[in-house]
């Protein structure tokens, strides 16, 4: 364990923190930041995409199943985990990561609805793994990703949301996490044995109501605390920079250490840079790669600068950061000293909510990537991740938290690094799909069109 935690220390720490730093920047410039000048049509892009043609996957449903699995247990745990392990500095750094990886998660999306293959019953199917193999034309890179896929997100996320789930309800009852695991572990197979659009239908219905209610809560939060806003945001400047002085009974926190945590837990917050969100936004049906590109980096923005802004705020604000806990009990005792014991309660519900449709969407990641690598021949590969995998969550139920997050860092460190070399070597095609876009927004069009006689033309 030592081995991999130092692993995954060196390369967050020495190269793939400052790799997504720079090539968000370097993409920003070459694309002239199309998170600022194109945001409000991203919006507008949204509302159009409410429903898909035919009973098609609409791209609204991609965003929200893609926003399921981002904001999931990494925008309240993950936030809790890297204020506890890395300061008040940390937030600022996920701010950053966002800001740049909107781009980087634009051009993944662009990617995966470039390279992505039709499946006999009408649905796409796309991701990292797809753009490598057809766009570099480079299967065995294609299929080490993938297996990291499986590993990295298809079990250890996964495993987070069933530990993170189960932490939650033993924090306000006497319930072995046992049990809560293995019933979130039933609902889950029950949803994706259904595939993507069942997958998407859950996630229309639950990630709206879910995203709205969680944030009106932690305003009401941060607004009885609103005295202490000052402070805290002076404090969260401060720490980004410089070494955080100690609170209360917890040691202080070094610049590296609130760089290191606010960026991996920021990337695991809104997925930017590892090539899950491309997954997902693959499968939908839209008129050009771009308009499903913006509603990408839509659910970057919701993810981080929303939803994960507020878990901080509202741990924070309410000073238990000083208490010394970790993960979901720091956000439980956020709420428990904002709004009284029905705080306990309702982290447990966003907590449930959060952690099932981050777990359906990465479930459903592990089985695209068996998919891919078996090429759909097969059957069985299916039914053995869906067997091991179950009996791994509900392992995960009981395993100390730290001891997941271990094998996340590590398995997203390799996973960020052949990807991002991926977006580097296939940028070119991102370019020249927005150039399009752009070119016919200049020309009047309000509703852009992709040639995919141009998209085969790049698969060849």
């Amino acid at each position: 364990m030592d081995v991999i935690v130092s692993i995954s220390d060196f390369l967050w720490g020495n190269f793939i923190g400052y790799a997504l730093l720079v090539l968000g920047l370097l993409f920003s410039i070459l694309l002239v930041f199309p998170q600022i000048r194109y945001f409000g049509h991203a919006l507008s892009v949204v509302r159009n995409s409410l429903s898909g043609d035919g009973g098609k996957i609409s791209g609204f449903s991609t965003l929200m199943a893609s926003i399921g699995s981002q904001v999931g247990t990494g925008s309240l745990v993950g936030v809790s985990s890297a204020l506890a392990a890395g300061g008040p500095g940390a937030i600022f750094w996920m701010w950053v990561t966002a800001a740049f990886g909107m781009v980087i998660t634009f051009c993944e999306t662009v990617l995966g609805q470039l390279f992505r293959e039709r499946q006999e019953d009408g649905t796409y199917r796309g991701g990292a793994a797809y753009y490598i193999e057809k766009g570099l034309r480079n299967r065995a890179v294609a299929i080490v990703i993938a297996v990291l896929y499986i590993l990295g997100v298809g079990i250890a996320i996964a495993s987070v949301q069933t530990s993170s789930i189960a932490n939650a309800v033993t924090g306000v009852t006497d319930i072995n996490p046992l049990i809560p695991g293995l019933i979130v572990i039933a609902l889950a197979g029950l949803v994706t044995i259904g595939g993507a659009k069942r997958l998407a239908s859950v996630s229309n219905l639950i990630v709206p109501f879910m995203a709205v209610g969680y944030i009106s809560i932690v305003t009401f939060i941060v607004l009885i605390n609103i005295t202490n806003l000052p402070a805290v945001i002076i404090l969260i400047a401060e720490s980004a920079f410089s070494p955080a002085a100690t609170l209360g009974g917890v040691g202080g926190w070094t610049i590296m250490e609130a760089f290191r945590h606010g960026m991996t837990r920021g990337l695991f917050s809104n997925d930017a840079g590892n090539g899950a969100a491309a997954m997902m936004h693959a499968a939908a049906d839209v008129k050009h790669p771009v308009q499903q590109g913006l509603l990408g980096m839509i659910g970057t923005f919701v993810t981080t600068i929303l939803i994960c802004s507020a878990t901080a705020f509202a741990i924070l604000m309410t000073g238990v950061i000083s208490t010394g806990e970790d993960g979901i009990n720091l956000l439980q005792e956020a709420f428990n000293s904002g709004i009284g014991d029905t705080g306990r309660w309702m982290i447990l519900g966003a907590m449930f909510l959060f952690g099932f449709t981050t777990l359906l969407a990465d479930l459903f990641y592990g089985e695209t990537n068996i998919r891919f690598i078996f090429r759909d021949k097969a059957k069985w590969p299916i039914w053995v991740y869906r067997l091991v995998g179950a009996i791994i969550l509900a392992i995960a139920a009981v395993v100390p938290l730290n001891f997941i997050w271990a094998f996340v860092d590590f398995f997203m460190a390799f996973i960020v690094f052949i990807n991002l070399c991926a977006i580097i070597l296939l940028f070119k095609y991102v370019k020249r799909v927005f150039d399009d876009y752009v070119r016919q927004r200049k020309a009047g069009v309000s509703q852009p069109v992709w040639d995919y006689s141009e998209e085969q033309e790049m698969k060849e």
